[in-house]
């Protein structure tokens, strides 16, 4: 019986693989903390949902190593790659969202 696998879904560790998960979680991690430190500096609603946003891509590179450690069954991570990503815009859009309706409030930008 052959089993195959989505062409995205690596089933070794290639330490390319480490390299560019590592690379991507290190820039995910310095983004996140920037919107993280711009929420606090700002304390606004749209600023936390930036932060929050940033935040679901740091947790996809978690998703990666979770899966390359061999916690996260290949056939899950897939699942949880894409539900980030809908996260992510859900809450970049509500960001968006949030600051035009203060704007509006506010009665900026008419």
């Amino acid at each position: 019986m052959t089993v195959l696998a989505p062409a995205h879904v690596v089933t070794t560790v290639s330490p390319m693989l480490v390299v560019a998960v590592t690379l991507a979680g290190l820039g995910s991690a310095v983004v996140a903390g920037l919107g993280l430190a711009a929420f606090v500096q700002r304390r606004s609603g749209s600023y936390l949902l930036v932060a929050l946003a940033l935040s679901a891509l740091l947790a996809r590179s978690a998703v990666a190593v979770l899966t390359m450690g061999g916690v996260m069954p290949f056939e899950f991570h897939h699942t949880a790659e894409h539900t980030l990503d809908f996260v992510l815009v859900a809450l970049m859009l509500a960001a968006v969202y949030y600051a035009r309706r203060v704007e509006r409030a506010a009665g900026a930008n008419r």
